[in-house]
């Protein structure tokens, strides 16, 4: 990270007034700046900005200063270079003010430290300002909302220490969805990617470990567009920073882990949408192939130690889950085998489904074999997280937040056994 990046960091962290970069820092708003009203309907994933629960979860985290204040940041911006610098800036502090609330280290606010509910709603809530910020010069709006987005998730300014006898994991969360049915719906597997990202913990076998975790979106464009391989491929690429493992991480099934032993190679999920109403464009009967997916084997097995992770089984199971569909070599109807996927046959789905789950499993997973075959890699399915209050108006409850913590404890234990 170059100096400007760090002070800008570090004023962020210090107090949300202070977010900007210091070459912008004490800059006026451009009076040719200016905000405009949306032209076109929201997306489905920006409409549920209009329920006002959406905005609770970040005033309760004591996030809500980012979102706050993120327009008139934008209007401090002199040129696209400037733009660029401000929303890696402003992308990083919010991704790390999440990442210390939720290990304790920037208490604000009245929900767990672990929930990862703020970080998405904050982070949506500005993507919706950058789309209405109307700057005096041009820019590439996709190309600026990435770059935030990227910031935001933890794939910029996130790498390893080169520390010499350190093993170094690489994980990858996932934010809420099925937020149609239920808005306050949470992740585990993004709770856990906050609260371990950055930790020095010690292996099974005595061994110092440091985790690194990024969280990404639930959208078909944005794994279309390359985040997974964004996100793994600098931790993939040999140095003294490398990975030593990588596994995904998502929430899977009722009342258990899985590891997954298969990825299958398609999107079968329809009619199940994405965040943003989206479908693959896959089903059982007709799975497809993702855009951009490079080459590589229908489907593809887990390299983790699944032996050693299996061990842990408290308080939730965990199981290797070796059961895929297919479409048998000289067949045309999908068939889900139990015992993993027969030579010739076409991907249907791995084991944890035809959706993006399964998906970020295949693409890092194709990647390593690509860049780094001898590192273990695979994926975590957690348990679903259960436990939201009947009343819909409360946002967080006793039960709740004990399963969210045993999930993410857990996750960590799991992690701790793969050596």
């Amino acid at each position: 990270m170059t100096f400007l990046r760090r002070a800008a960091l570090a004023a962020a962290l210090m107090g949300v007034c202070a977010v900007l970069p210091p070459t912008t820092a004490h800059a006026d708003p451009s009076p040719d700046c200016r905000t405009t009203a949306p032209t076109a309907a929201p997306d489905p994933e920006r409409a549920r900005l209009s329920d006002p629960r959406t905005a609770a979860f970040p005033r309760r985290a004591a996030l809500d200063g980012f979102v706050r204040r993120f327009p008139a940041a934008l209007c401090t911006a002199r040129d696209t270079a400037g733009a660029e610098r401000l929303l890696d800036a402003w992308g990083e502090a919010l991704w790390q003010a999440a990442v210390n609330r939720a290990q304790g280290r920037r208490p604000g606010g009245d929900l767990p430290a672990g929930d990862d509910r703020p970080l998405y709603w904050a982070r949506l809530a500005m993507t919706v300002d950058l789309d209405r910020w109307q700057p005096p010069f041009p820019v590439d709006r996709q190309a600026l909302r990435t770059r935030f987005e990227d910031a935001s998730r933890g794939l910029t300014s996130n790498d390893f220490r080169a520390t010499p006898g350190v093993r170094r994991v690489f994980v990858s969360g996932f934010d809420p969805f099925g937020l149609d049915a239920e808005l306050r719906r949470a992740n585990p597997s993004g709770s856990a990617a906050l609260q371990l990202n950055g930790r020095r913990v010690t292996l099974a076998d005595g061994t110092p470990a440091e985790i690194r975790a990024v969280v990404l979106p639930v959208r078909y464009a944005d794994f279309d567009a390359g985040i997974v391989e964004r996100a793994y491929g600098p931790r993939l690429a040999a140095g003294p920073r490398a990975a030593h493992m990588i596994t995904s991480i998502s929430q899977g099934y009722p009342g258990l882990f899985t590891l997954e032993a298969w990825a299958g190679r398609s999107r079968s999920a329809d009619p199940y949408p994405d965040n943003t109403g989206a479908l693959s464009g896959g089903t059982f009967d007709h799975p497809v192939t993702a855009p951009g997916m490079g080459p590589g084997a229908e489907f593809l097995r887990t390299t983790l130690p699944t032996d050693a992770m299996t061990a842990v089984q408290s308080p939730y199971p965990v199981r290797l889950n070796t059961a895929v569909t297919e479409i048998p070599a000289g067949g045309d109807r999908p068939v889900t085998r139990e015992d993993g996927p027969t030579p010739g046959s076409r991907a249907v789905a791995g084991g944890g489904g035809g959706y993006l789950s399964n998906e970020v499993a295949y693409r890092s997973n194709r990647l390593r074999l690509e860049l780094r075959p001898e590192l273990p890699g695979g994926h975590l399915h957690t348990p679903v997280l259960t436990g939201l209050p009947a009343d819909p108006a409360l946002l967080t409850g006793a039960d709740f937040e004990h399963n969210e913590n045993a999930i993410t404890a857990q996750v960590l234990e799991v992690l701790r056994h793969s050596r």
